[in-house]
């Protein structure tokens, strides 16, 4: 079993949870919004979105640490990661299209653009060391659902 390099696993928890503390600063009344939208069946409460979003980034940062640290060709774990830091970015984004601008419907859309990359990015990480592949599920398995709330909040809004 290879060492765990402790430095390059906090980077990249940090990275994450980064992406994720940017997030929740720009949208800083977002459980407010959410409690005010139509909530549509299976919606969980407010609350719960902190709690399953600093697991995923924790996750998401120990997949990238899994990705950085193979033996694999630089230029493939590059891309990889590459394309992991384009995600996150998106998904920034969607919090301030959804709760900021209010835009349930382009956010939607955006969050299809969001799913597509975290697919690919799960299959770049799982071509380049497996359990960093299966560490993305549960975020897309996530975005997956969050995509059915957002569309629904977006119909509900829209008439």
């Amino acid at each position: 079993m290879k060492k765990v390099n402790w430095k390059s696993l906090i980077i990249s928890v940090a990275i994450s949870l980064g992406a994720g503390i940017i997030s929740a600063l720009l949208t800083s009344n977002s459980m407010e919004i959410y409690e005010k939208l139509y909530q549509p069946p299976l919606a969980p409460p407010g609350w719960l979105f902190p709690i399953v979003w600093t697991i995923l980034f924790i996750l998401m940062g120990v997949s990238a640490y899994f990705v950085y640290e193979s033996n694999k060709e630089k230029e493939e774990k590059d891309s990889a990661l590459l394309l992991y830091g384009i995600q996150l970015v998106v998904n920034v984004v969607w919090s301030i299209l959804f709760f900021r601008f209010h835009g349930y419907f382009f956010a939607f859309l955006w969050l299809l653009l969001l799913w597509y990359l975290i697919y690919h990015t799960l299959k770049r990480f799982y071509d380049i060391e497996p359990i960093a592949g299966w560490l993305m599920v549960p975020y897309l398995m996530w975005v997956t659902f969050a995509g059915y709330l957002n569309l629904v909040i977006a119909i509900r809004e829209m008439f």
